[in-house]
């Protein structure tokens, strides 16, 4: 017996062995079994999906001896006849050979006459697109209203090209290409019943060139079976196909990973051994490409088209998100520029190296990408009760802060406030092991974006100081204060609303701050010389000399000697203008009395991040690392190693180069710490550097239109000429110093 190719051997005999075409099956078996048969159908897809088996099934249903059925039994004479390809009542037609009108004609002639064996006759016109115009209107009556014993089956690659008045007089099934996975479970199941030993790997080989069409991976696979010697082995299959090694492909894409282009130009001179072609491996690149990007969004989703889904899923988590779109843009924008290029081995190598070109500047090592790149928050920053209670101590000083804040400059008392914060630093618990500064500030939000102004609101302590040294130096000192609650209680409210009366932001900042005084967290205005924040004896010294000229006549430092000062308005002036003269004399006020600060961070040497804010526009930073730390806040400062949390819709342009700017520039300013910027979501309500000048600019701009619609001119022109003031047009003269 002469040898049968697998594609005819192994084609489906009923429905039920049909492969990847479940949609119309269904609908077929249904109807047979219903007895809802339609006159005429069509049938559309590709090559080798399985059109005319489809047609034969169903030919063999309605005319099996055993009756019209879904399972026919295969075995009568009928059945075998059509399986064998010469029944008598299956007329088979192959349009592409009899285009012409006159065929069309000679075989609608017969179709009066009644079947001579079966039940009914069938018409089978494949590639029915083929006919001509003549033909297919001349088919129009006959297939709208063709005797009861006639059924009309076409099959076509092309449904396009039928005319409209074919297509709405037949039953349209539109067959399904067959996707890798399918081609290789049904060779898997066909070699092991031809006892054909195979290589998994060369079958994916296989299903991949079919390109959806099971004929075509069954041809294939009688060409392996052949050129293997009986076996179908992965070497074989790719010698045979003279297609790219799919390993060769994932090695690039290694060196990519690795960021290696040594490697990479050494892949490509192996690879040109092979004498491959070049657009196909950036055809190859770009299909990877887009399977790396389903793998790191959906990973469930990746299909295993190559055999290789494991290798991708380890292979998508090397790249971030952002890499992989734009090395699948720059995949096929080197395909499309391959014409132009001088050779198509310079023209691969070059869209190689664009790749690693093109990437964000100081990243030394590969990413890792957490699989799948869903936007899962983290934990939020644990706030602890006991802490949020800490900051009361500090809040009992405020009525003795707050009654000289709009008279006294910052620049007078620098030294000083030093001396005062650091008792209270004392009570509060280690730094290291707490929560991130924003997790336990309970301060109004104007007060947190002070930042370095709280040293300010530290000078009425000093003078509060001055006039009792020797109880202000100790804890008892502070209960003391707090014994005389009911007198400091009155100038409360008369600062606070003359705190609200100037019109510079900076007043404003400096009330608010001084209405609710933090914990000792936010750091006062830096200095330039470290030693002064470091240690409190030396400000303790610089006291009597602020006393000296602040209350040169003051008495004994009794209790009830620090509410009257507070009292009266009268004392108040005397530090103004003894403290207008000291910065000449001692430089560390006339730096501190600076609107941008350039020191270190408050008097423990840590940074916070009030402190930050108010830092950062005199770090001097600019471009991608400027825009990177202004979406930054302070996570943690021990003294030696500051953590920064940086948004993560800024991370994509993170890298190592932008941290050692920051490095440097807070080094500059006195700040020497080990940086460490890790990427989380922020906590909602604390302002980074970037929304605090959005928000300063937007009130600035406020002040500005405030200003021209309370001017008496403006309002002249409005009343009397109708005049309307275009708000965007106003520019705001104050200094951009934030």
């Amino acid at each position: 017996m002469s040898y049968q190719v697998l594609a005819r051997k192994w084609r489906p005999r009923n429905f039920h062995e049909l492969i990847g075409q479940e949609h119309v099956s269904r609908a077929l078996v249904n109807a047979l079994d219903q007895g809802r048969l339609h006159h005429a159908y069509l049938f559309t897809g590709t090559r080798g999906v399985g059109k005319t088996t489809l047609a034969r099934i169903l030919a063999k249903c309605l005319n099996c001896e055993e009756g019209v059925s879904s399972r026919p039994c295969g075995v009568c004479g009928t059945c075998r006849e059509i399986d064998e390809g010469r029944f008598v009542d299956l007329i088979e037609v192959d349009a592409a050979s009899r285009t012409k009108v006159e065929d069309t004609r000679e075989l609608l002639d017969n179709v009066q006459y009644a079947p001579t064996q079966g039940r009914y006759k069938v018409y089978l016109i494949d590639e029915v697109h083929m006919l001509s115009t003549h033909s297919f209107n001349a088919l129009l009556k006959t297939l709208e209203e063709p005797p009861p014993h006639v059924k009309f089956l076409l099959a076509t690659t092309d449904p396009q090209k039928l005319p409209v008045t074919i297509l709405s007089r037949c039953l349209q099934f539109t067959l399904k290409n067959m996707p890798p996975v399918r081609v290789v479970e049904h060779l898997t199941d066909i070699l092991g019943r031809e006892e054909v030993s195979f290589e998994e790997d060369a079958l994916w080989l296989l299903g991949k060139a079919a390109d959806g069409s099971m004929r075509d991976a069954m041809s294939l696979t009688d060409q392996a079976i052949a050129f293997g010697h009986g076996q179908v082995r992965r070497e074989d299959v790719a010698a045979m196909l003279g297609t790219l090694d799919h390993r060769h492909v994932l090695a690039l894409l290694e060196c990519l990973a690795e960021l290696n282009a040594a490697s990479l130009l050494a892949e490509v001179a192996t690879l040109a051994e092979q004498g491959p072609d070049y657009g196909g491996v950036l055809d190859d690149m770009a299909s990877v490409f887009h399977r790396l990007a389903i793998a790191q969004m959906v990973p469930s989703a990746l299909d295993n088209g190559h055999g290789d889904r494991d290798a991708l899923l380890a292979l998508a988590s090397r790249f971030t998100g952002e890499d992989v779109q734009l090395y699948y843009q720059i995949a096929l924008q080197g395909r499309a520029d391959m014409a132009n290029a001088p050779d198509a081995r310079t023209a691969l190598e070059m869209t190689l190296l664009r790749m690693l070109a093109f990437r964000p500047q100081g990243v030394p090592r590969p990413a890792q990408t957490p699989l799948p790149m869903t936007g899962q928050p983290e934990g939020a920053a644990q706030a602890p009760a006991p802490q949020v209670s800490a900051p009361q101590a500090p809040a009992q000083q405020a009525p003795v802060q707050e009654a000289p804040v709009q008279q006294a400059p910052a620049a007078s008392v620098a030294p000083a406030a030093v001396q005062s914060a650091a008792p209270v630093t004392e009570v509060q618990p280690p730094m290291a092991d707490e929560p991130p500064p924003w997790a336990t500030e309970d301060v109004p939000h104007d007060a947190r974006d002070a930042g370095f102004r709280d040293l300010t609101q530290d000078e009425p302590q000093t003078s509060a100081a001055t006039g009792s040294a020797p109880a202000a130096e100790s804890a008892p000192a502070m209960s003391a204060t707090g014994a005389q609650a009911p007198q400091p209680s009155e100038p409360v409210a008369a600062p606070a609303q003359a705190a609200a009366a100037p019109s510079s932001a900076m007043s404003r900042l400096s009330a608010a701050f001084g209405s609710a005084q933090p914990e000792p967290e936010p750091e006062p205005k830096p200095e330039p010389e470290p030693a002064e924040a470091s240690a409190p004896e030396p400000a303790e010294t610089a006291a009597p000399t602020s006393a000296e000229l602040s209350a040169p006549a003051q008495p004994e430092p009794a209790a009830p000697v620090v509410s009257e000062p507070a009292m009266s308005e009268p004392v108040m002036p005397k530090p103004v203008e003894a403290a207008e003269p000291m910065p000449a004399a001692a430089p560390a006020p006339v730096e501190a009395s600076a609107p941008a600060p350039s020191d270190a961070p408050s008097g423990d040497g840590r940074l916070n991040h009030a402190a930050w804010l108010e830092l950062f526009p005199a770090l001097g930073l600019g471009g991608i690392t400027r825009n990177i730390g202004a979406h930054c806040l302070v996570e943690h400062d021990d003294g030696t190693h500051l953590k920064l949390r940086l948004d993560p819709a800024q991370s994509a342009m993170m890298a190592d180069v932008h941290r050692e700017r920051i490095h440097k520039a807070l080094a500059g300013q006195g700040v020497v710490r080990e940086l460490e910027i890790n990427v989380g979501p922020l906590p909602e309500g604390l302002e980074t550097p970037h929304s605090r000048r959005i928000r300063l600019l937007g009130e600035r701009q406020l002040r500005a239109v405030e200003a021209l619609r309370a001017d008496p001119h403006i309002q002249s022109l409005e009343q009397q000429l109708g005049a309307r003031l275009i708000e965007e047009s106003v520019n705001s003269f104050e200094p951009d110093n934030f």
